[in-house]
């Protein structure tokens, strides 16, 4: 699962140029302001939420999981959010750490499995989007994900998803070829698509210059492995239910509307309900 994006990381932002991550940013504060907890540093007011500064902090952190080069993380700091990067990559995570640096952010970065990550103390919002949620390959791989989100939650937070469908996999990108041409860099991906797993293996080859130098056109060649499994939202509600979360909301990642036959990515809201809200923030 997480061998993938070695040699990937020190080009994906480059062939992610064509992801709005403002807009994606924008879906999720929607999202939060629409059920959520948590707000925005420059709008946190009122005498609640000084009586005690440390939940406040737990109710206002959001948590990106999978976060790969903290491109979105960091966008959601720029909006006011006390924000968290997690990622099993280190890759990843270096180049995220560079980009906190460059921005000159606070943001804390952990290196740690989404399955099974440790927090100090609760999170109002857990977000994970843009394929993360589709490397984990098994049902229990999924349970553990939702029922690690549910202990860590803040009373009444919510966890922002998304992901792509088997309908997608299956119907759409299944058994395809795949490649780009960039000046710098180039790839093939191969797909084959498992009905029997639901999961769709990427055979990834890489062509990457080794030199900044325009007349150095020596391409080193990398190949990785993805493999990811397209879900329906039926087994999603089914994960989320066994978790003890609230379904709230889903829409079509593209529209934002009503969930079709054919949507590709689900964008989805659940929310912790069993939870005691502290008194204090009462």
């Amino acid at each position: 699962m997480y061998e993938s994006y070695r040699s990937f990381a020190s080009v994906y932002d480059e062939f992610m140029d064509g992801t709005d991550y403002q807009l994606t940013a924008d879906k999720i504060q929607d999202m939060i302001t629409r059920y959520g907890v948590s707000k925005p540093t420059q709008k946190r007011t009122g005498v609640t939420e000084s009586r005690d500064v440390l939940l406040a902090a737990e109710k206002n952190l959001v948590v990106d999981l999978g976060c790969g080069t903290g491109k979105l993380t960091e966008i959601l700091a720029d909006r006011g959010y006390d924000v968290m990067g997690i990622d099993l990559s280190e890759e990843m995570l270096s180049m995220a750490l560079e980009r906190r640096d460059k921005l000159r952010h606070r943001t804390l970065y952990l290196c740690q499995d989404m399955r099974e990550f440790e927090l100090y103390g609760t999170a109002g919002t857990f977000v994970s989007v843009g394929d993360s949620v589709n490397y984990l390959l098994t049902d229990e791989d999924m349970r553990k994900l939702f029922a690690r989100v549910n202990t860590f939650l803040f009373p009444r937070g919510i966890f922002v998803f998304d992901f792509k469908t088997l309908h997608l996999y299956r119907d759409v990108i299944g058994d395809r070829t795949i490649a780009e041409d960039r000046d710098d860099c180039s790839f093939i991906w191969d797909n084959w698509f498992d009905e029997e797993t639901a999961i769709n293996e990427y055979d990834l080859s890489l062509f990457i210059k080794e030199s900044e130098n325009p007349d150095d056109n020596a391409f080193r060649k990398y190949q990785e492995i993805h493999r990811q499994r397209g879900y329906t939202l039926k087994e999603m509600k089914e994960y989320a239910q066994a978790a003890g979360l609230l379904w709230v909301a889903e829409m079509d990642s593209d529209t934002m509307g009503p969930v079709r036959e054919d949507s590709e990515r689900i964008f989805c809201v659940v929310q912790e309900q069993n939870k005691k809200l502290p008194h204090a923030m009462k």
